[in-house]
């Protein structure tokens, strides 16, 4: 049976941003942890070895595949640096594009520092996941 990798740890969230090297994007995880926390409401967890994540979810799939996984959460990553959010999410393309410059996937947004996006927009792509992924997979069904 397939196991994910990607489990809530209880590994320090100070201790794995200390260890990123590159001191721009050590200063970046700090304010987007601040961020995160702020907008969400929830603590910072370490998710697997690398996502630092807020909030958590029970999803189950047609297929029977199950698991838990943040709402959200970020990762800074040596290339860049990995937002996630729910796919899914319908008005997830139109903030984007105010967003500023980035790249994405299906859940993840990439850019290369903080500067170079909107915090009011990122605040309202937190929002709309959190709340998105909070009603398509309520708490304790």
């Amino acid at each position: 049976m397939y196991e994910l990798k990607t489990k809530e740890t209880d590994d320090s969230v100070l201790d794995f941003i200390e260890q990123v090297e590159h001191p721009g994007k050590k200063q970046d995880a700090y304010w987007l942890l601040d961020f995160f926390t702020e907008t969400t409401g929830y603590p910072a967890k370490m998710w697997g070895a690398s996502i630092i994540g807020f909030g958590s979810y029970h999803y189950k799939y047609a297929s029977g595949h199950e698991g838990d996984a943040p709402l959200v959460g970020f990762s800074p990553r040596k290339a860049k640096i990995s937002l996630y959010f729910a796919p899914g999410e319908e008005q997830r393309e139109a903030l984007l594009k105010d967003l500023g410059k980035h790249t994405s996937g299906k859940g993840c947004v990439y850019i290369n520092k903080v500067a170079d996006i909107d915090a009011d927009v990122l605040k309202v792509l937190i929002q709309q996941s959190v709340k998105h992924l909070q009603e398509t997979y309520p708490a304790g069904e």
